[in-house]
């Protein structure tokens, strides 16, 4: 019996491998685990300039002796490059959280919602009209759609919709480990929450569209250009 559980076991693996491989020849993937890799964000430098570029944000890093690792946009802004809706960085809340309804545009697409980090490393996605704010949390940015909420698709969206575009998300499974992922070619909205549905993720939020780029050089997925407000990276200190 312990041997058919381990082969089962194998093979669930197995079947995972395979779905992950798969959908990274269509998604740039980055899987992250926030207690053993710390998750930033970012918008402007120490001047208040908006860093606006993934290129921009490799060099503002590299001036601190860090080199980037994994970066893409985290969510919408308006035109001067400000973060739409609630943005907190390193604890200070730069931008408030947006509760209008009914507004026009994919972020007031219902449910909108919030993703954030806290202090102890702890990644969370809610939706809007639950979020509250403590101080214990150190980075957050609001977007919208939500993809998932409690492993659900999000009700608005429609199998084999023709509504297409290049698309970019995060998603938290149970366990704790962050998803990021950015379609490669476009794609719907329904598609783009299964993807994450599939990769075990409980909540998950829409972030952009087609202004997305994702910075991934350990997968060959290399962008440094945009023009964009927050953007989420992870660093390391250079050797």
């Amino acid at each position: 019996m312990q041997l058919h559980f381990v082969i089962l076991g194998c093979l669930l693996l197995s079947l995972f491998s395979c779905q992950d491989k798969a959908y990274e020849q269509d998604y740039v993937i980055y899987e992250v685990n926030p207690k053993q890799e710390a998750i930033e964000m970012y918008y402007h430098n120490e001047k208040s300039v908006p860093i606006r570029s993934l290129g921009n944000l490799k060099e503002f890093l590299a001036l601190r002796n860090k080199e980037l690792i994994f970066a893409m946009n985290g969510g919408m802004f308006e035109p001067n490059n400000a973060p739409k809706g609630l943005y907190i960085e390193k604890g200070q809340q730069l931008q408030a959280l947006d509760t209008l309804v009914g507004g026009k545009g994919n972020f007031y697409l219902p449910p909108n919602g919030v993703f954030y980090l806290t202090e102890d490393n702890k990644a969370d996605i809610v939706v809007t009209s639950e979020f509250k704010s403590h101080t214990s949390i150190k980075y957050a940015t609001q977007s919208g759609p939500v993809l998932l909420v409690d492993g659900q698709i999000n009700k608005v969206f429609t199998s084999g919709s023709t509504n297409l575009n290049i698309r970019n998300g995060v998603g938290i499974k149970p366990t704790g480990e962050v998803i990021f992922a950015m379609s490669k070619e476009k794609v719907n909205f329904y598609d783009f929450a299964k993807l994450f549905q599939d990769m075990g993720c409980i909540n998950a939020l829409y972030l952009d569209g087609f202004v997305s780029r994702a910075y991934l050089p350990s997968k060959g997925w290399i962008q440094t250009d945009g023009d964009f407000g927050v953007i989420i990276a992870i660093s390391q200190s250079k050797k």
